[in-house]
């Protein structure tokens, strides 16, 4: 370690090379070697199916440009919008974007709760044409014609939840392909308030793509495909935003290809990839990879054992045999200490650490919290 103090030296800092890292202390700045990246990575599967879902909740969010405000009734004074629509969709349905297509603003329309109230739900639900029908029933047919009072005094007849002054908003996204290759999505909003004055015509506030009928009940004038739309009942009361509780209903292909495992892996490979070793034995992992030290014929069912003439597969040492657990093989067949696999089994010199506790210089694959197989998203 060097130690300066000039006023080039003072002014400097950050990486010198590939080696040399310049860091500023109390006394001055010290030239250091650079920290070595683990080989081994940091993130296990089950990190990876929830760490890596963040960037495209957050793309999602920003679809709806400030749209949410007071979407979520019972946030906690101080809480952002974004943590609550974060908070509600983690862990639905995740999609997985690589690092890239984060640096690039990609963003797959996913179907996320954006709403969460005390007003009753407007149930919806795709019909055998695609179209999206609600469940409000208003006895008429929209037209050209149709006015807002028209449209208002039909909701409130029909549906007891509904009063004048009530606003009824109608989301609606769409997924497409960038010219660079990547997805990208955008978002669309519209809302009439109801009034059974207003002699306006209801296609000149509103569109006919969220605000026509179909057998008399408020849907979509158009069939959803690669698109994703909900309503949302709003109405003030006391000085405060009450709404219903929805969800974006999302007809698209790409939605699923980014749903996957292998776009998990994708994702997962760009920040580094998945530490396989640490979850293999998880009934629920994925992983179709064989890890480990190479196996044999016989078994021993585990813990400490001596074996002098035969199969060692739980620990211990073994003098003449096969060594597929631990310990220290001396003359046997390609154990944890040797240089070739067998039976699919991957050879590791000193880094694995096969039985329950902590392991602070590899892979984890028994039980117990390894630094060696957590870390975070960088």
């Amino acid at each position: 370690m060097a130690k300066f103090q000039s006023t080039l030296i003072e002014q400097a800092s950050g990486k010198l090379g590939e080696n040399i890292v310049m860091r500023q202390t109390a006394t001055g700045k010290i030239l250091c070697k650079a920290p070595k990246k683990a080989s081994t990575p940091r993130r296990s599967e089950k990190q990876a199916y929830t760490r890596l879902q963040m960037a495209n909740l957050l793309a999602n969010y920003r679809l709806y440009s400030g749209k949410l405000a007071e979407a979520f009734e019972n946030k906690n004074p101080g809480a952002h919008d974004a943590n609550m629509f974060v908070s509600a969709n983690w862990g639905h349905g995740p999609v997985y974007l690589t690092r890239q297509m984060r640096i690039q603003g990609a963003c797959v329309l996913a179907d996320d709760l954006f709403s969460i109230g005390s007003i009753e739900p407007i149930g919806y639900a795709l019909n055998s044409a695609g179209k999206l029908v609600t469940n409000l029933n208003l006895g008429i047919e929209i037209g050209a014609g149709t006015t807002v009072a028209l449209f208002s005094g039909a909701l409130m007849t029909a549906n007891d939840n509904w009063r004048e002054g009530d606003q009824l908003t109608f989301f609606v996204g769409t997924q497409y392909t960038g010219t660079d290759g990547m997805p990208r999505a955008n978002m669309r909003a519209q809302k009439v308030v109801l009034s059974l004055d207003d002699q306006t015509k209801l296609w000149d506030v509103v569109t006919s793509e969220g605000f026509s009928t179909v057998d008399g009940y408020l849907a979509t004038g158009m069939v959803l495909s690669e698109m994703g739309c909900a309503w949302v009942h709003s109405r003030e009361n006391s000085g405060q935003t009450k709404v219903s509780t929805q969800r974006l209903v999302v007809v698209s292909e790409v939605l699923g290809q980014y749903q996957t495992y292998e776009a998990m892996k994708a994702a997962a490979d760009s920040y580094g990839g998945i530490n396989k070793s640490a979850v293999y034995l998880n009934p629920q992992s994925s992983l179709n990879e064989t890890v480990g030290g190479s196996g044999s014929s016989g078994f021993n069912g585990g813990g400490s054992n001596t074996n002098t003439n035969g199969t060692n597969s739980g620990g211990g040492s073994n003098t003449d045999g096969t060594n597929t657990g631990g310990g220290s093989n001396t003359e046997g067949t390609d154990g944890e200490n040797g240089g070739t696999t067998e039976n699919g089994g991957e050879s590791n010199t000193n880094d694995t650490n096969d039985t329950n506790g902590d392991n602070t210089g590899g892979d984890n694959n028994g039980g117990g919290d390894g630094p060696g197989s957590s870390g975070s998203m960088n």
